[in-house]
């Protein structure tokens, strides 16, 4: 008679378990991680449109004053909270309007805002966002940029372009004429019109 008895599995078939388990994993978190850079890309977008949507709003309830020049004219009264006026609007959060133009860090996105020309009344004409990813293609793979117009911009693997552009769009029209920048990133050239 053989007494005998098996508990447990063999070595090769913990080893073939751990080797499936290794195989999916390998084409699982690419994946994975792709589909959180897209969702920080979506988010990276609707803030911007969030903030076109405060900028519209801020200048039609202050037409003297035009768009805000800062974030945390945007952002919520930290001196007299529950008190929404044209120094601090109430109109987006406080981790945006953490600092008056950036960065403004939120969903592994930069958030700036540049403020244009300025009447000799004191009214802001013009504005522009940007949002570019904290750590490109780690965190988004995006950079978005808009000005009064609230067309969003979008270029991928674009660096710090739409800082650029928003910088040179701040330019009084007068002073510039229709162009189209030609830039240059690690793999391709793009074209902007200004």
């Amino acid at each position: 008679m053989n007494n005998r008895q098996t508990h447990g599995f063999s070595l090769i078939e913990l080893l073939i378990v751990v080797a499936i388990i290794l195989i999916i994993a390998a084409i699982a978190i690419p994946n994975l991680l792709r589909s959180k850079m897209s969702a920080s890309d979506s988010a990276a977008a609707e803030t911007i449109r969030l903030l076109n949507t405060a900028q519209f709003t801020y200048s039609t309830n202050f037409p003297q004053l035009g768009y805000a020049s800062t974030f945390t004219a945007l952002g919520p009264n930290t001196a007299n909270p529950g008190t929404c006026d044209s120094t601090a609007f109430c109109v987006i959060d406080n981790i945006l309007a953490a600092t008056p133009a950036g960065p403004s860090p939120k969903g592994g996105y930069q958030y700036w805002l540049t403020p244009g020309p300025q009447t000799a009344a004191g009214t802001f004409t013009d504005y522009a966002f940007s949002a570019e990813p904290g750590n490109l293609n780690t965190t988004g793979t995006n950079v978005f940029c808009t000005t009064s117009d609230a067309v969003i911009r979008s270029q991928r693997d674009a660096g710090v372009i739409p800082r650029l552009l928003a910088a040179l769009k701040r330019l009084p029209t007068a002073r510039r004429s229709p162009a189209t920048v030609l830039l240059r990133t690690k793999n391709e050239a793009s074209h902007f019109d200004l």
